[in-house]
């Protein structure tokens, strides 16, 4: 006979159902802990990402040496090594020309003949007043002479006498001028003929037969113009900071569009010794030799000069330069990743890089591109530098 009582099922029930209960209770209680655990941790890891995405990500440069040395390239101009407009002295109408441009001359070649009748009818006005005034001279001589032989005997006064030899004195004077006159008219007479001054070729002529010549020099009345090539004079602007180092002496290398792959040496010879008030700039000039007539003038040039670099100056990309009402700055990163400002002051600007004369430590790791808002202290993270970001040497100035 069993002991089980008939009661026994309807007693375990209600323990079932609180069992249930217990159960619901204990996953309801662990899904909300769970979920309160999801929360703090995403709620961390936003506060991470946020932290993270707060330091900023810097690239560094560091500063490059000065004794590197440059290449500072600028424009010159070139001219001939004498040139000179040619002009007409006389009046008259072209009567023939007998060069054209491109024409190789001498000094003293003829380059054209003018035809001035009115010069040559004053000449020969001139000479005749001239053999008139000399035998109204040789006349007074000959009564002056007379004169003086009657006032030894006394047989004229000296008043008359001395009026003989101030009219043979008048008479010679007007001679002399009536001489000068001829010669005047002679050396005019010669301009009718336009000759080369000096050894050259001729680069423009503006002239033709029969065209109206005016003496002297006018809009419109240049006859030709003669360059010497056989050397140039090349003119550049220097500026200002590289004054300096511009002296006599200091050689070049010049390249021309027309000469593509060549280059030519060049001299710098003189300096204007003055900077230009408005330009800050100094002109020098260089010389070089043509002899094979490659070049020409007028010609634009591109002109290299090697300067020597300063062992004891730094150079910084431009990019890298802050300014700040304390003046010019550089943000720099120490060992603990933290920014660190620091007030320089700048040389000579190279365009694309300047120079550091004191304020920056060869080892200093300076930020590239830093922003307005950076100050010092600020956490960085420093990124690896693009193959970019390097001081160039070259500073080239058109």
């Amino acid at each position: 006979m069993s002991d089980v009582s008939p009661d026994a099922p309807h007693e375990s029930a209600p323990h079932r159902v609180k069992m249930f209960f217990r159960t619901l209770l204990v996953v309801a209680l662990v899904l909300a802990a769970w979920g309160e655990i999801d929360r703090v941790i995403a709620r961390n890891a936003l506060r991470e990402q946020s932290t993270n995405a707060a330091i900023a990500t810097v690239v560094t440069v560091k500063p490059a040496r000065g004794d590197m040395g440059e290449e500072l390239i600028l424009p010159g101009t070139v001219q001939a090594f004498v040139e000179a407009p040619i002009y007409a002295r006389t009046n008259g109408y072209l009567k023939t020309w007998q060069t054209d441009i491109g024409s190789a001359v001498r000094k003293g070649q003829l380059l054209a003949e003018i035809e001035a009748p009115e010069v040559d009818q004053q000449l020969a006005q001139a000479i005749a007043d001239l053999a008139t005034a000399r035998a109204n001279e040789a006349l007074a001589d000959t009564t002056n002479a007379r004169w003086k032989e009657l006032l030894a005997t006394e047989s004229v006064s000296k008043q008359d006498a001395e009026e003989k030899a101030g009219d043979a004195a008048a008479k010679k004077a007007t001679a002399d001028a009536a001489a000068a006159n001829v010669s005047r008219l002679r050396e005019l007479e010669s301009f009718e003929k336009v000759v080369a001054p000096f050894d050259g070729v001729i680069t423009a002529r503006n002239t033709d037969i029969g065209a109206l010549i005016n003496a002297g020099q006018s809009a419109g009345s240049e006859l030709f113009r003669l360059a010497d090539t056989h050397k140039l004079r090349i003119y550049v602007q220097v500026p200002e900071p590289y004054a300096a180092v511009a002296k006599p002496g200091l050689s070049a290398e010049l390249r021309f569009s027309e000469q593509q792959g060549k280059s030519y040496t060049a001299t710098l010879v003189r300096t204007s010794d003055a900077l230009d008030p408005a330009l800050r700039t100094l002109q020098v000039e260089l010389q070089l030799d043509n002899a094979e007539h490659e070049l020409f003038p007028g010609a634009y040039a591109e002109v290299h000069f090697k300067l020597s670099g300063n062992g004891q100056t730094l150079r910084l990309p431009a990019n890298t330069v802050l300014f700040r009402a304390a003046g010019l700055q550089v943000a720099t990163v120490d060992a603990n990743r933290r920014i660190q400002l620091k007030s320089i002051v700048e040389g000579r600007d190279f365009g694309n890089s300047i120079e550091v004369l004191s304020g920056l430590n060869a080892d200093d790791a300076v930020v590239i591109n830093p922003p307005d808002s950076i100050v010092s202290g600020a956490e960085v993270r420093v990124a690896a530098p693009p193959p970019a970001a390097t001081v160039k040497s070259t500073a080239k100035t058109s």
